[in-house]
């Protein structure tokens, strides 16, 4: 069942809670003596029990009130009255009822607090006061005052929960009934208000469990998935056969497309690919209600490869001429983090031989030397990968600025790999590289996946 859904069954259980409550007897005008019960009534020690006549006629006149205002006006008069009636906690609920029924959300509230003065924890009073209060926080009305009284009214409700005393007159069955009604409602809003204060391992452990009681409740099921995909470090499996869980419950619309298009992308970054997203996650998220065992082992995590391996891929099988065709980003990841074996397939096939391409200058040292970015990745660090030794001194006129692209030609002598740096010698700038511009140069190290929040 649905909160919203249960806040006013909940509310309207109320009535029918005040009245199953009211003490019965033959005569209105006569209550029963000290110690008797009245008739038609179950036995019960702790059931209460008007005895003045006058006060029992007030209540009962008040509780079968048929108009809504009317019924407000006689239950007020009554707790004006006898403000120690042992009916006093019933009929505020009753009220508290009444006053949901004309819409006055204010009194609603107002008398929410009014029954916990009397009962601290009045569990439909707690739950009604938790509802609302996530209700203004979604919304975005009053939101910090909104948000710390959820955290407190939920909290009070799990704690009274566990700890809280039956109420007098109640059978363990219906008490039962209610505790579970409400536990979903204190434990999604106290998940709620943990998600809202980035306490994600409180908002984990109570929203796993109102999604455990209501696995089809899309408001709980949804913050579950953020609470998980927003953790540092994230729980990523979990996070993704959530998002799919509430991809399946949203109705059909723009906001069903935005969740399943977020669950994909996450789904992407950790898995290297959506392979697997709409065939696996999708429909096994529809059907189940927790991850199954096999969720890991279908779902894996993409590992991207180390320099050393992207460096190996890059040569292997690769001819000289092959070699010779990629780009100068491409020599300087091998060159750099490849294996002995792997360098040395592209030093043998460059070393000594004249290379046209084209450079930014990062820094001029001297007429006869200049320091050039090659790679894409240098040129955007603004670092230099290379140090060109002219073969004569560079004319004033034509001498290149930092910062600027220009195209030169270079023998490569010698290299270091960390940090990378290769020495070109017999150097020439060129007005036109002599040679097409090689492709954009490849990153010297892999990117690396990050799921986006």
């Amino acid at each position: 069942m649905k909160t919203t859904v249960l806040a006013f069954v909940l509310v309207t259980a109320l009535a029918a809670g005040a009245q199953d409550a009211t003490p019965q007897q033959p005569q209105p005008a006569a209550p029963p003596a000290a110690g008797q019960q009245p008739a038609g009534q179950q036995s019960s020690a702790a059931a209460p029990e008007i005895k003045d006549p006058a006060e029992y006629n007030a209540y009962i006149g008040a509780i079968q009130q048929k108009d809504a205002n009317a019924k407000v006006s006689a239950l007020e008069a009554f707790l004006t009255q006898y403000p120690n009636s042992v009916m006093k906690t019933t009929a505020l609920e009753l009220l508290m009822a009444t006053y949901q029924q004309t819409g006055n959300q204010a009194k609603v509230v107002e008398t929410a607090k009014r029954v916990l003065t009397a009962d601290p924890c009045n569990l439909r009073a707690l739950a009604l006061l938790s509802f609302l209060a996530r209700q203004g926080v979604t919304s975005g009305q009053n939101p910090q005052q909104n948000l710390s009284d959820l955290t407190q009214y939920s909290g009070k409700g799990l704690e009274c929960l566990q700890s809280g005393p039956k109420p007098p007159g109640v059978s363990d069955a219906d008490y039962d009934k209610l505790k579970k009604q409400v536990g979903v409602i204190f434990s999604g809003g106290a998940g709620f208000a943990g998600l809202q204060n980035k306490d994600y391992a409180k908002a984990q452990t109570n929203l796993k469990a109102a999604v455990d009681a209501e696995p089809n409740d899309l408001q709980n099921v949804y913050p579950l998935a953020m609470a998980y995909l927003g953790a540092n470090p994230p729980d990523t499996l979990n996070g993704l056969f959530y998002i799919a869980r509430a991809a399946s419950l949203a109705p059909a619309g723009p906001a069903q497309n935005q969740i399943q298009a977020y669950g994909e992308k996450v789904y992407k970054n950790y898995h290297g690919s959506d392979d697997g997203w709409t065939d696996y996650a999708l429909p096994t998220a529809k059907t189940a209600t927790a991850p199954p065992e096999d969720w890991g082992t279908k779902i894996t995590k993409y590992v991207p490869p180390t320099p050393a391996q992207q460096a190996h891929d890059l040569v292997k099988d690769k001819t000289p001429d092959q070699i010779k065709q990629l780009s100068f980003g491409e020599w300087e990841l091998v060159l750099s983090a490849g294996t002995p074996e792997d360098q040395d397939k592209v030093w043998n096939v460059i070393k000594n031989v004249p290379l046209q391409m084209e450079g930014n200058v990062i820094e001029v040292t001297s007429p006869t030397e200049l320091h050039i970015a090659g790679s894409q990745d240098d040129i955007e660090q603004k670092r230099a990968d290379i140090t060109l030794t002219m073969s004569g001194p560079i004319p004033k006129l034509r001498m290149p600025k930092p910062d600027d692209t220009f195209d030169f030609e270079g023998t490569p002598a010698s290299y270091t790999a960390t940090p990378f740096m290769m020495m070109m010698s017999d150097g020439k700038l060129l007005k036109k590289a002599g040679t097409p511009a090689p492709k954009k140069p490849v990153h010297r190290r892999p990117t690396a996946h990050k799921a986006t929040q």
